[in-house]
């Protein structure tokens, strides 16, 4: 366990029986717990004055001041901390009290330790699951509803710091990225954080026409002196020109482009007047234009009058932690649409997810999501009902660590990972398998979350 890079989970236990006390703290302490105990109500309170626990585990009768009346009071101070109550055996009106008030789980005394432990994992995954729901509603309410703005990981927020840092500047700017990674959303996002926002974004989808039709719709037509086609360089002045796939911008056009980004006129087709246009360029490409510009098929000049600045859209790959968000925002669009009532995903579903590669990125997501919310069969989306593909694995042998040469913690993080996909995500049965508790899995599983490492499975959703 590195109590630096996984947080301890603590545990305060309330019960006036020193025995039953003591031994749950120290069993609870091996599985790895941060424990404090007090031997009543009171004491319990006095605890959390400077120690504030993730979980109380109290008995429901003790003197001077019980379980349910502490729960009450803990939770006035402590509204998210989840509580086990402890009841004696053939005594259940307390626990169902205490149940009624708030309580998250009971346990009947004499306490089984290993039904203790299922009991704990549960709760604080129920906790977990709330925690997680709230974000999502924060994260898709922020949002505004659209997927572009919706994410937490931090390449895709620095990637969105660096968008509103260059906005305000009148600077051509240059986007790269794979398909499908939301090259599209960054340009609309640059021209709405810009002093332009107010005037038009335009697009002009390079590799949609052949070239005299793109010409025409870039520049505008006039024939015998009148303006036939006013063009999208007029349509975006004062605002923004976003030239999607430039790569695709035949070679006869670059040179007329170049042209207006050096002195900003240009002139309609079957025109001959000199005209201006205020137009800020954003240009998106899904190939390495540099490359394209040595080997001849783009003007290098172009290029660099494009590359003022640089940005590159982030894979989904390299932001997985944003997968759920975004998965559960496509589910709601495509639920409402379809009319159906979908909560959101199985653990199984939201592990195939987490799992695959994505190499269409933003777009293959939602394409798959659209496709399991119709073949959806009941509450929530199950791995039935994604596509074949996002079970097939997209790593190669080269994932497995290399001997000699690996480190005792590559090797660790390997074996954690590989039986817990073998497993289907079960904690507790990876922890049987590995002869390690379930704890030491969750505390290395929040490691590799915070550390992520190419190259070896990936395991994020797992069940108890």
């Amino acid at each position: 366990m590195n109590p630096e890079s996984a947080p301890v989970i603590r545990v305060l236990i309330a019960d006036d029986e020193p025995a039953a006390r003591s031994a749950l703290g120290e069993m609870l302490r091996e599985e790895g717990y941060e424990v404090q105990t007090a031997a009543d109500g009171y004491k319990a309170l006095g605890k959390i004055d400077e120690w504030t626990p993730d979980v109380l585990i109290t008995d429901v009768k003790m003197p001077a001041l019980g379980g349910i009346e502490l729960m009450q009071k803990l939770r006035e101070r402590l509204p998210e901390v989840a509580i086990i109550v402890m009841t004696a055996f053939g005594s259940v009106e307390g626990a169902v009290e205490a149940m009624r008030l708030g309580a998250d789980d009971y346990l009947p005394k004499p306490v089984h330790f290993p039904h203790l432990l299922v009991v704990l994992e549960r709760v604080l995954k129920s906790r977990a699951i709330q925690h997680e729901n709230a974000a999502l509603r924060s994260q898709l309410s922020a949002g505004g509803g659209q997927p572009g703005v919706i994410g937490q990981s931090k390449p895709f927020r620095e990637f969105l710091d660096l968008i509103n840092q260059v906005a305000g500047a009148p600077v051509s700017v240059l986007i790269s990225g794979e398909t499908g990674s939301g090259k599209s959303f960054a340009a609309r996002h640059l021209h709405a954080r810009s002093p332009r926002a107010g005037g038009k974004f335009v697009t002009l989808r390079c590799g949609s026409s052949a070239e005299a039709a793109l010409e025409r719709e870039l520049f505008g037509v006039e024939q015998a002196g009148e303006v036939q086609r006013e063009g999208l360089l007029a349509e975006a002045n004062g605002g923004t020109l976003y030239l999607d796939a430039i790569s695709e911008l035949p070679l006869g056009l670059q040179a007329k482009l170049l042209h207006f980004l050096q002195d900003r006129t240009y002139t309609r087709v079957g025109g001959a007047q000199r005209l201006t246009s205020d137009a800020r360029v954003i240009a998106s490409t899904s190939h390495d234009l540099e490359r394209s510009a040595r080997e001849g098929r783009f003007r290098d000049d172009l290029f660099y009058r494009l590359n003022v600045v640089a940005l590159r859209s982030p894979t989904l790959r390299e932001r997985r932690d944003d997968i759920p968000l975004l998965a559960m925002h496509f589910l709601r669009k495509y639920a409402a649409q379809a009319a159906k009532s979908l909560s959101g995903f199985s653990e199984r579903a939201l592990g195939v997810l987490l799992n695959f590669d994505w190499p269409g990125n933003l777009r293959q997501l939602e394409n798959c999501i659209e496709r399991a919310v119709v073949l959806a069969r009941g509450s929530e989306i199950e791995p039935r009902d994604l596509p074949r593909e996002l079970m097939q694995k997209q790593r190669g042998d080269e994932s497995l660590p290399t001997i000699p040469g690996a480190s005792l913690r590559e090797l660790e993080r390997f074996a954690i990972l590989c039986t817990l996909e073998h497993v289907g995500g079960s904690t507790s049965k990876a922890a049987k398998i590995l002869g390690i508790s379930p704890r030491k899995i969750q505390y290395r599983l929040n490691e590799y979350r915070s550390t992520p490492q190419s190259g070896v499975p990936s395991v994020i959703a797992t069940k108890p």
